[in-house]
C-alpha cells in the first residue's frame, strides 16, 4: 500500500463488504499530484470506469479508494482484488463466487468480489495479470452487468463501478497480445497516471511527516520532525520503491529509534549511503533542490535512456522494452529533464 492510507490489514485478497469508512487521501502539493487530484474530483461523481497506471508503490489503490469515497457510492463497499496474487484456478471463484460442491474444496456457497461490491466499487489491481479466459468472462460481465458463480446455472445482475490498475504499460500489453484489445477499451475510459515519488519534489517531506506522525502514535513514540540533513537526503534519494518505500523507511525509523527528531544515523542502511556528499542549492524564494557532489546518477540514467532511444531509431516504446521499463516512465523522465529536474 502506498500514499496516505490507514486501515486494518486483511489477510485475504479482498476486504469484507461492510468495511467502515477510512481516511483516504493523496498527500502533496506538487504539480503531478495536483493533476491527479483534479482528475479524481472530476471523475468521482461519474459512473465511468477508471484505469489507473503507475509504477509499484505510487498509490494506485489509494487513488481508487479516494474516487470511491468521493462518489455517491461512498456508503457502499469498496472491494479490492489483486489479480496477480490469486492462483489462476481460483480467480474466477474470487471474482464471481461459487456454489457448494462446484469444485474440490468448495465446501460452501461463497460470494465473489463482484457480488460483495454490489452498489459500490470493485477495484481490480494488476489487471494485466488476468489470463485470457478470465479476460473474456470479465469483458462479458462488463458488457452485461450479470454474474454467474462457478457451478450456478443462472445469472444475476449486480450494480458496481469498476476501477482497475496496473504497473505495466497497458498499450504494450495489448500490442503484444497479453491483454485483449476490446477489454482494454472497455476499461480505459478515464485514464489516471500516478507519478513516481521522485517526480513529486517536496511532497516527499509532507509524506514523511504524515507517516512519522502516524507511526509515532501507533508505537507510542515522540517524534517532532526531520532534521534538515534528513530532509535533504529524502529529497535527493531516487525512491525506486516510491511512496511504499518511504512509508516502510519511516516505520523502520520509528520502531528502531526514539525521538525527538529524525537524524541521519536513524536512516535505514540501504538509504543513508545514497545521501553522502549531498550539497543543497536553490534560493530563499523556492524549494531547495538537491544534488550530490559526485557524478549524478540521474545524468548516467539519462545518457543510458537517450542512447537506447537513438539505437531504436527514436522509438520510445522500443527503447522501453530494451531497458525493461514502461514507455510512460521514459516520457516522465524526459519531461523532468526539460523542466530542470532529475
Amino acid at each position: 500500500m502506498s500514499a496516505a492510507i490507514k486501515r486494518l490489514p486483511v489477510a485475504s485478497s479482498q476486504r469484507p463488504a461492510a468495511e467502515p469508512a477510512t481516511d483516504v487521501k493523496l498527500i502533496g502539493n506538487s504539480p503531478p499530484i495536483l493533476k491527479v487530484l483534479q482528475t479524481v474530483r472530476q471523475v468521482a461523481p461519474s459512473k465511468a470506469t477508471v484505469f489507473i497506471t503507475g509504477e509499484s508503490g505510487t498509490g494506485k489503490e489509494v487513488c481508487a479508494e479516494m474516487i470511491h469515497r468521493l462518489s455517491e457510492r461512498a456508503e457502499k463497499p469498496f472491494v479490492p482484488v489483486n489479480c496477480g496474487a490469486i492462483p489462476r484456478d481460483l480467480i474466477e471463484s474470487e471474482l464471481f463466487g461459487h456454489l457448494k460442491g462446484s469444485f474440490t474444496g468448495a465446501v460452501c456457497d461463497r460470494e465473489g468480489a463482484a457480488a460483495l461490491a454490489h452498489g459500490g466499487t470493485l477495484f481490480l489491481d494488476e489487471i494485466c495479470e488476468l489470463e485470457a479466459g478470465l479476460q473474456t468472462r470479465l469483458l462479458r460481465f462488463l458488457q452485461t452487468g450479470l454474474i454467474q458463480p462457478v457451478g450456478a446455472s443462472t445469472q444475476r445482475a449486480v450494480d458496481i463501478r469498476v476501477v482497475c490498475a496496473t504497473n505495466r504499460d497497458p498499450r504494450l500489453e495489448v500490442a503484444e497480445g497479453r491483454l485483449r484489445k476490446d477489454l482494454f477499451y472497455r476499461l480505459h475510459v478515464i485514464p489516471i497516471e500516478m507519478p513516481g515519488l521522485a517526480m513529486r519534489g517536496a511532497d516527499v517531506i509532507s509524506l514523511a511527516g504524515h507517516f512519522l506522525a502516524m507511526y509515532s502514535a501507533e508505537e507510542g513514540k515522540v517524534f517532532n520532525g526531520l532534521s534538515s540533513d534528513v530532509q535533504n537526503c529524502l529529497c535527493t534519494y531516487g525512491w525506486p520503491g516510491n511512496v511504499r518505500e518511504l512509508q516502510n523507511a519511516v516505520r523502520q525509523i520509528v520502531v528502531l529509534n526514539d525521538g525527538p527528531q529524525v537524524e541521519m544515523h536513524m536512516l535505514p542502511d540501504d538509504l543513508s549511503p545514497q545521501c553522502q556528499n549531498v550539497v543543497p542549492f536553490g534560493n530563499a524564494d523556492g524549494p531547495v533542490t538537491q544534488r550530490t557532489a559526485e557524478p549524478e546518477l540521474w545524468m548516467i540514467e539519462r545518457e543510458a535512456i537517450e542512447q537506447a532511444i537513438r539505437a531504436c531509431g527514436g522509438s520510445i516504446p522500443q527503447a522501453a522494452r530494451q531497458l525493461g521499463v514502461s514507455p510512460s516512465t521514459i516520457y516522465r523522465k524526459k519531461e523532468a529533464w526539460l523542466t530542470g529536474g532529475a
